[in-house]
C-alpha cells in the first residue's frame, strides 16, 4: 500500500512530515499511541505507509526527535479547533471612557460610578475623563477633589494605573481591575 501523499510543505512552523523528515532515527509513536523505539526514518516511513497514515515529527527537539504515525490532515484539523477554542475563551481587556464635568450633581455622578463598577467587574479598565469648559479652568483643584472621589468610592476594587493628569483641557485617570 502507498503512503499518502502529503498537502504539501507544512505551514510555517507546522510540523515536518514524511519526506521532509530528515534525520537518521526517530523514536516512533504508533497510531495507537503505542512507544516502537527507536527506528530508522525509511523504517517508520514504511510502517506509516504499512497504516497508509503519515510521520508526523511531533517533538523535533529532542534526541531522536519523536515521529508519530497519524493522519495528518486530521491532526490540523485538530491543532486548528484546539487554537480556535483558546482563542474563544481568551478575554480582551477592553479601555472604556466615563466624561464627567468637575461640577457633576450627586445622582449624576451616582450613574457614572455604577457604569464604572459595571465595566471593572466586566475586567474592564476605565478611562475618566474630566472635561473642563470654560471658567471651569481656574478651578482645576475641584477636578483633583472629583477623582479622588472616585478613587476613594472604589476603594479595593480597583487600582489606578495613571493618576489624574492634566492635557489640554481636560483631566485624565485611568483605573484598572485588581
Amino acid at each position: 500500500m502507498a503512503r499518502p501523499a502529503t498537502s504539501g510543505p507544512p505551514t510555517k512552523g507546522g510540523p515536518r512530515v514524511n519526506d521532509q523528515i530528515n534525520v537518521r532515527e526517530v523514536r516512533l509513536i504508533g497510531p495507537e499511541g503505542e512507544n516502537l523505539g527507536v527506528l530508522e526514518t525509511r523504517d517508520a516511513l514504511d510502517r506509516a505507509g504499512e497504516h497508509g497514515l503519515d510521520l508526523v515529527e511531533v517533538s523535533p527537539n529532542v534526541s531522536p526527535p519523536v515521529c508519530r504515525i497519524l493522519d495528518y490532515g486530521r491532526y490540523k484539523y485538530e491543532e486548528q479547533k484546539k487554537r480556535a477554542e483558546a482563542r474563544k475563551k481568551q478575554k480582551t481587556i477592553e479601555l472604556k471612557e466615563i466624561k464627567m464635568r468637575p461640577n457633576i450633581d450627586d445622582h449624576d455622578y451616582g450613574v457614572k460610578m455604577k457604569a464604572i463598577n459595571k465595566f471593572l467587574d466586566e475586567g474592564d479598565k476605565v478611562k475618566v475623563t474630566l472635561r473642563f469648559r470654560g471658567r471651569e479652568m481656574a478651578h482645576q483643584d475641584l477636578g483633583k477633589r472629583l477623582l479622588g472621589k472616585v478613587q476613594e468610592d472604589l476603594g479595593e476594587k480597583a487600582k489606578v494605573e495613571a493618576h489624574p493628569k492634566l492635557e489640554g483641557r481636560q483631566m485624565i485617570m485611568v483605573i484598572a481591575p485588581r
